[in-house]
């Protein structure tokens, strides 16, 4: 699995970067990943901060 961020969907709300700082971090006013390769024991946690992303901004594959 992969994740991104589309830097035109983020408000810079920063939940991403409080509930998973080891992939997300904040670059200027909007998120940006650190990691974009996620193992397959913290599939979940991305997947619910996307879930969670109130821009919908947080983009798995």
């Amino acid at each position: 699995m992969t994740v991104k961020i589309d830097p035109d969907l983020c408000t810079g709300c920063a939940l991403c970067t409080d509930s998973l700082p080891e992939f997300f971090r904040m670059d200027g006013d909007i998120a940006a990943v650190v990691k974009s390769d996620v193992p397959a024991d913290q599939e979940k946690a991305v997947q619910d901060a996307a879930a969670d992303c109130p821009a919908e901004a947080i983009i798995v594959g």
